[in-house]
């Protein structure tokens, strides 16, 4: 089949790279030219394990093309995803939904033959319609329906995500266009992946439904690591307690400094905004994204109290920026908002993570970026661990030791046992573990 993706982000990239490894031709098309041209040069603009690879193997068979010209890009496309950003609304919290609906009238006027387009972009309900109706406006004649497919992609495994899913949702109850997405995920069912069709305004609520709900989760267990603090319980234990009940699952029950990315916290704040809109509030929602927000700032007061109360001319060494491993994704990462407290508290800041420098220095000022965790450890009067890349798990802490003017180690992912720590002797504090 002939796909595609307006959109090279990161969905639209790794979307577009894994329908050509099914032996799809993908043309992704952008408006930025100078991406584009990296592309084509083989120069990936994210960092995502194993994509650079997926990419230059379908190039170099010529199933995955790039592209700045959509009529070119529509030229034999049965289905053109719609994969562009929708982030959080200046001033009000709504999903941004002008780059969607700029798409629609580009692809309004560029559609020759029956096109079955495909919102893939994280949209609120109803944006389907609105599509519908721009396509409809803008060419009356034009033969074509709009359907609904959200992106379940984790950064750091999309591609095994979207080779090896849980489900596919579809949202469209027109049946050619039904006929058609079964067919561009055919290679799926070796795997036994469910497709389940539903409604398009179905579709479209069940993927923020399913991020609030893991949002929700994660927000839950850093609630209960706090009160494990205070009663002298172990929060991972916990965590394994409940999670080995099948009605609740171990997945994102670990507690940290609260979630970030580029999905939960402009998802969550889409939905209350829908929910508000149509007089029907998630209270649970709404009180999630607030104890998330100030989760953050509790991490650096965390942190501070470490160092007797005052970090005022400390050197506080930080381990992992971005939001979560195998990402440089930097959106709402816990990270900055830990650091710039510690800032405005007088601290000196000293940071690595493995691939997230880039992203960094575009939204902290005054930050030390060293290329090694034990750089950031040395003369440090504390270090802090708060993202878990792998390369964080086994440290050679007696040289950490000896590095840091004093041993004092915050660690925000509960990657290191307190009892080793105390034998090390380090001054050690966790989350949740009383």
């Amino acid at each position: 089949m002939h796909v595609t993706m307006i959109g090279a982000g990161y969905v639209g990239l790794v979307s577009g790279a894994c329908f050509a490894d099914f032996g799809h031709i993908v043309t992704c098309v952008d408006t930025d030219a100078r991406k584009i041209d990296a592309l084509r040069r083989g120069e990936i603009p994210i960092y995502e394990p194993g994509l650079a690879d997926l990419v230059a193997a379908n190039v170099k068979a010529e199933r995955l093309f790039f592209t700045t010209s959509l009529k070119e890009g529509l030229e034999k496309a049965e289905a053109v995803f719609i994969a562009v950003g929708t982030p959080s609304r200046r001033g009000d919290g709504h999903a941004d939904l002008s780059y969607v609906y700029q798409a629609a009238r580009d692809i309004a006027r560029a559609i020759s033959r029956y096109t079955v387009v495909v919102t893939k972009s994280t949209v609120p309900v109803g944006t389907g319609d609105e599509v519908e109706r721009i396509i409809r406006e803008t060419r009356p004649d034009a033969e074509f329906a709009v359907v609904s497919n959200p992106e379940f992609l984790r950064e750091g495994a999309a591609i095994a995500d979207f080779k090896r899913p849980d489900r596919i949702l579809v949202g469209t109850e027109d049946e050619r266009a039904q006929q058609v997405m079964a067919e561009l995920y055919r290679p799926l069912y070796l795997n036994q992946a469910p497709v389940l069709f539903t409604a398009r305004r179905t579709a479209e609520l069940t993927k923020y439904a399913a991020n609030a709900f893991l949002a929700t989760k994660i927000t839950f267990i850093n609630e209960i690591a706090d009160l494990c603090e205070q009663v002298g319980a172990n929060v991972q234990d916990v965590a394994r307690g409940i999670g080995l009940d099948n009605r609740i699952g171990s997945k994102f029950l670990h507690a940290g400094p609260g979630y970030g990315g580029s999905c939960f916290p402009k998802d969550t704040l889409a939905l209350i905004k829908t929910a508000q809109d149509y007089k029907a509030p998630i209270r649970i929602v709404e009180t999630v994204v607030s104890v998330n927000d100030q989760r953050k700032r509790a991490m650096a007061r965390k942190v501070i109290q470490a160092l007797g109360g005052s970090v005022r001319g400390k050197a506080v060494g930080v381990l992992g920026l971005t939001f979560k491993p195998n990402t440089d994704d930097m959106r709402d990462a816990p990270s900055i908002s830990i650091i710039t407290a510690l800032q405005d508290a007088g601290a000196h800041i000293t940071a690595h993570d493995p691939e997230g420098v880039a992203q960094a220095k575009l939204v902290l000022d005054d930050v030390a970026y060293v290329d090694t965790p034990y750089a950031a450890a040395e003369g440090a009067d504390a270090l802090v661990i708060i993202t878990e890349w792998d390369a964080f798990r086994a440290l050679d802490l007696k040289r950490i030791h000896a590095l840091m003017k004093s041993p004092i180690v915050v660690d925000l992912r509960n990657i290191y046992r307190p009892d080793e720590m105390a034998a090390l002797g380090f001054a050690y504090q966790s989350v949740g573990r009383g």
